[in-house]
């Protein structure tokens, strides 16, 4: 079947994880993605641990699946003028260099578009290409910070980054959207753009939800709440007798029913159990209440109680219980590729479950170069003793 993005062509030059996080989901939605990489080296996570017994990057495994590796030096002018020649056939170019890099090169947006007036153009970069810090380097969890996220994740002696690379991949997830709103745009108009995406501030945008009102409306700086909700209350990791329980209420009819099992209608009647603007004036007093009568009881104890009154919970699994969870599995987001050199690896699934092109992630991730031949002959038109000739000059 089809995907969604069947007919697309993109063009990566992707290092690292933003765009090819980026270009993966495209790839996902059937989209095919063409990505250059270094002659020497590659995408540098081709060299990240931990590796399979074939040598091959795990990491780098589940951000190219499906990809097809050309290797090309665009520093050469031979180099710079292939890339010109690929561009006229693609529909999107997808980079992550910082600003100014490509149009120094030769290749940025206004040069591109003369030989694609169609081309969809996305550049990542820390902070755009705009603004006084365009020309600042910055990298995930620099950017984490610029964009408030550390100052509010943490506990309150102690602001602590996200334990994901959450700038790039949220940055890699917006310019996807971005990408296929400008080919919808481009499909009904003929007309190609220039999407400017910064790492800061996909980072205020997923930040500033939750915590820019408190500044906003009322004047105050967030304050980091460990692992409490901003809001919920009861919210927060509380202690069992054998470790801890992540306990969420989000309306009143959840904290009612935890109550009523906690401490009986009393406890329903009292002043704690009102709406959720009051019971975060009380939260200390309410976590304490909770934390008393968890730390009695074993954590599956205390999941199985919930789950039969409906209130939101969990245990904390460790990451080797993650990737071996039924939930996962049922939905096929735990899979096996099967790799050319290092046979079958588990990797992520896709998320998107659509009815009709659901996403597909089911093909093995490229080797340096392998599609060199079939790129360089099947798109451009170069003979065989042409690409040799380019292999041997190191222009690819």
């Amino acid at each position: 079947m089809a995907g969604a993005l069947h007919g697309m062509k993109v063009l990566e030059f992707g290092n690292v994880y933003a765009a090819p996080f980026c270009s993966l989901l495209l790839k996902d939605l059937g989209a095919e993605v063409i990505k250059v990489e270094r002659v020497v080296g590659g995408d540098t996570v081709r060299n990240d641990a931990p590796l399979t017994e074939g040598n091959e990057s795990g990491t780098f495994i589940i951000l190219n699946r499906g990809k097809k590796s050309i290797t090309l030096n665009i520093v050469s002018e031979k180099g710079r003028d292939m890339v010109k020649k690929l561009a006229e056939q693609v529909d999107v170019v997808v980079e992550n260099f910082s600003p100014g890099t490509m149009d120094k090169l030769g290749l940025g947006y206004d040069e591109l578009c003369k030989v694609n007036p169609k081309l969809i153009y996305a550049s990542i970069s820390g902070y755009g290409h705009t603004g006084p810090r365009r020309d600042e380097v910055s990298f995930d969890p620099v950017a984490q910070a610029m964009g408030g996220m550390t100052a509010v994740n943490g506990f309150p002696e102690q602001p602590i980054k996200c334990g994901v690379a959450i700038a790039d991949f949220s940055t890699g997830l917006f310019t996807a959207l971005a990408i296929v709103a400008a080919y919808v745009h481009l499909l009904k108009t003929g007309e190609g753009q220039l999407i400017d995406m910064s790492l800061q501030d996909c980072i205020w945008q997923l930040s500033s939800i939750e915590w820019s009102p408190y500044y906003f409306l009322e004047g105050r700086v967030p304050q980091r709440t460990g692992n409490g909700h901003p809001k919920a209350v009861p919210g927060n990791l509380y202690p069992a007798s054998n470790g801890s329980v992540r306990i969420d209420c989000g309306a009143l009819s959840q904290v009612q029913r935890l109550f009523r099992l906690i401490g009986g209608e009393e406890l329903v009647n009292s002043s704690f159990s009102c709406n959720q603007a009051e019971r975060i004036k009380h939260k200390a007093e309410i976590d304490a209440l909770v934390a008393e009568w968890t730390k009695k009881r074993t954590a599956a104890e205390i999941v199985e109680q919930l789950k039969r009154i409906d209130v939101p919970c969990s245990t904390v699994p460790a990451f080797d219980q993650v990737c071996n969870d039924a939930q996962l599995m049922s939905r096929d987001m735990i899979i096996e590729v099967e790799q050319l050199v290092s046979g079958m690896v588990k990797v992520p699934g896709s998320v998107f479950k659509l009815s009709k092109t659901p996403g597909d992630v089911r093909l093995s991730a490229p080797f340096l170069g392998e599609h060199n031949t079939d790129v360089y002959s099947g798109v451009l038109g170069y003979t065989e003793q042409e690409i040799n000739d380019l292999a041997s000059e190191g222009v690819i």
